[in-house]
């Protein structure tokens, strides 16, 4: 569905540079909706840019684009993103006007780690992580001597550790939960561990004999999380909903407030859950119609 121009569309950075010095010469006011670019246009008129994972966050921005957005009176650009870096420090630095690609305990750790100051807007959906192989049939199948791939950012690797924790294929010391580390393996079972940058695992599926695996990055590999996984980790009272977010103080702009509506509404509920089917779930309540 996604062309290789497509997937490669903001890999380079120094696309984004041209993009960053027309958005920067307008500036970014404490109120958005006052600011003016060099024609006196208001920013609030201004296409509001947003990067996002291609899949499933640039597919429900571009549904929202596509069938909600003139409506609402709001021009919407989408940048995709094959990682988890590049869509924070273009918000940071004003390259793009806001993400949608990330959860709450990824986005306090880079924060914390870069320094930066985006804030979460609002929630839109979550992805299940699962543990996928293309070797074994089940959990039992795993056995001491064989090779787990995981996530290797704080976040995702710890909640990858947690959903091995969960089924009994690991055993992890009290109280770490999802911040764990491959340190806090109190019992391995004789299970060897390869980290991964988390777009890659699912390209690494046929070298290893399990992989835990995020859900944008399973669903892109052709991968069902309710189908094709060994394991899924729990919906009930995960924290790992995927949301808009911003640079701090930008949070008030009509535009990002008016997007936060739209991917928030029946459409976009319906949507989700006539796409994925359980692969990706609604995080929000829709408003009635």
């Amino acid at each position: 569905m996604r062309s290789n121009t497509t997937r490669t569309a903001f890999a380079a950075f120094a696309g984004v540079t041209a993009l960053a010095l027309g958005l920067t010469a307008c500036g970014t006011a404490s109120d958005p909706s006052s600011a003016k670019d060099a024609s006196g246009k208001d920013a609030a008129d201004k296409p509001l840019v947003v990067a996002a994972s291609p899949t499933p966050h640039a597919d429900i921005l571009n549904f929202v684009k596509d069938n909600l957005a003139k409506k609402a009176g709001l021009t919407l650009e989408v940048k995709e993103f094959t990682d988890y870096v590049l869509p924070n420090t273009a918000t940071q630095q004003g390259q793009v006007d806001a993400n949608y690609f990330q959860h709450k305990p990824y986005l306090d750790d880079f924060n914390k780690k870069n320094k930066t100051t985006i804030v979460p807007v609002v929630d839109v959906h979550l992805e299940p992580l699962g543990l996928y192989s293309r070797k074994l049939t089940g959990l039992k199948d795993l056995k001491a001597g064989q090779t787990v791939a995981v996530p290797n950012d704080t976040t995702n690797e710890g909640r990858a550790l947690k959903l091995l924790a969960d089924n009994g294929l690991i055993t992890l010391k009290d109280g770490v939960g999802a911040d764990a580390t491959l340190n806090d393996i109190t019992d391995k079972k004789g299970l060897e561990f390869k980290e991964l940058e988390a777009a890659t695992v699912p390209r690494a599926l046929n070298d290893v004999d399990a992989a835990v695996i995020n859900g944008n990055y399973a669903i892109e590999a052709e991968l069902s999380p309710a189908e094709d996984a060994l394991a899924v980790e729990k919906a009930e009272g995960n924290p790992y909903a995927n949301f808009l977010a911003v640079k701090d103080g930008d949070q008030d702009d009509p535009r990002v407030r008016k997007l936060a509506e739209l991917l928030t509404s029946p459409e976009v509920k319906k949507y989700i859950e006539d796409t994925y089917n359980g692969s990706v779930t609604p995080a929000f309540t829709a408003a009635a119609e």
